[in-house]
């Protein structure tokens, strides 16, 4: 295997520049946008948020009146927000990851990303693809058979979120089976250290990227792991939140991607994230910038178990029932896993009435703690992430 995904990713910085505004250029007429004369100038163009992605979308769906060509899917996130999905090679840029993470022609992926209506099973499919793997389709779930089929089939890579492998692990243990998984690609959540360092006992290579169903990938670790390397075909710029200002390097700001993928080019598409540039390049010679990785939230959207919960949707679930004053979505872990409680301001005492209701507006089976009225703070927040990233 080579070193190296391709030639793209050894560029010098102006010729990444140059490359990069001819590929955009070629792109914002179809958004109503004129050329450019320098990268420096996409700062001056507006900022697209989810917000504003889900208004235009319920205007002229599914869209939103966005460019999209060679269309093989549509998929469907939390918000509703709609997202197209192609199968033309590398569509999402995923392989450019697992090559890094060291998949390839010998390995078996036990794909455990979602693939029902959310894009993320696919995403990592095309990249497995990309980089010639073979995949088992496990998807979310029934985590005996996983065990099993990993074990019958010979299964050598994972993919999926941080956590859930650990899960997979210990049940083919209590199973007496032996796995021979030895690398994970993660991504739709933190991978902590110290589950990083529970793998790397078991023999297992761990990397992670940054990745968002609108976007692809927009930035992933190196077996040098000395922060997140942006990926070739995408524009990243770091910004004060609720705006569109970049802050200077080394400042933690909002996310901001312009994604170049010709079948569904985003502009100054705003993913609500915090990160950092990071100054130098790579240890592993991989010469485009780095961010810091995930930092948190620019707003209170918060990644629960793979999954975006935001505030409308407990607004949502607050507006279900008559009975309940405010509710609060508190994002904690138990061991290695993440675990989502919704505490509900209630006269009522039996918690189980609300539990369908929580997996219908915010898509997550959580913990209910039902607290007198008058108790949540009133401090504005209705999503409190409770987890260290330390």
């Amino acid at each position: 295997m080579s070193t190296h995904y391709d030639d793209l990713e050894t560029r010098s910085a102006d010729q990444r520049a140059a490359e990069h505004l001819t590929a955009l250029n070629a792109l914002l007429p179809a958004h109503g946008f004129d050329p450019l004369g320098d990268l420096s100038d996409l700062a001056k163009l507006p900022v697209l948020r989810k917000s504003d992605l889900s208004r235009r979308q319920k205007d002229k769906p599914p869209f939103g009146g966005l460019p999209v060509s060679n269309l093989a899917h549509i998929f469907q996130s939390p918000g509703p927000i709609y997202e197209p999905g192609g199968v033309t090679r590398d569509w999402w840029r995923m392989g450019r990851f697992l090559h890094a993470a060291g998949f390839g022609t010998t390995d078996i992926v036990q794909n455990c990303f979602g693939y029902h209506l959310t894009p993320a099973g696919m995403i990592f499919e095309n990249g497995a693809r990309a980089v010639g793997a073979v995949v088992l389709p496990a998807g979310t779930g029934q985590t005996e058979l996983q065990a099993q089929a990993a074990h019958d089939v010979g299964v050598t890579a994972y993919a999926g979120t941080p956590d859930y492998l650990k899960v997979i692990l210990e049940k083919a243990d209590q199973m007496g089976l032996q796995l021979g998984i030895v690398k994970a690609a993660v991504g739709g959540g933190a991978l902590f250290p110290s589950l990083r360092q529970y793998y790397q006992d078991r023999g297992i290579s761990c990397l992670q990227c940054y990745a968002t169903a609108d976007l692809g990938n927009i930035a992933y670790e190196s077996a040098a792991m000395e922060g997140m390397i942006l990926d070739e075909g995408v524009i990243v710029e770091i910004v004060t939140p609720g705006t569109g200002d970049p802050v200077p390097e080394g400042e933690v700001g909002e996310v901001v991607v312009t994604s170049l993928n010709p079948d569904y080019p985003l502009v100054r598409f705003a993913t609500g994230d915090l990160s950092a540039m990071m100054p130098g390049q790579s240890p592993c010679g991989r010469t485009n910038a780095r961010i810091k990785g995930w930092m948190g939230r620019a707003d209170q959207t918060t990644k629960i178990k793979g999954m975006f919960v935001r505030p409308e949707q407990v607004a949502a679930l607050v507006a279900k029932h008559a009975e309940i004053d405010r509710a609060r979505v508190v994002a904690s872990r138990d061991g290695e896993m993440d675990v989502m409680t919704v505490r509900i301001e209630t006269a009522a005492n039996d918690a189980a009435r609300f539990e369908s209701s929580i997996v219908e507006t915010l898509k997550l089976k959580g913990r209910v703690e039902l607290v007198p009225p008058g108790a949540l703070p009133r401090d504005g927040l209705v999503i409190e992430d409770a987890r260290s990233y330390d």
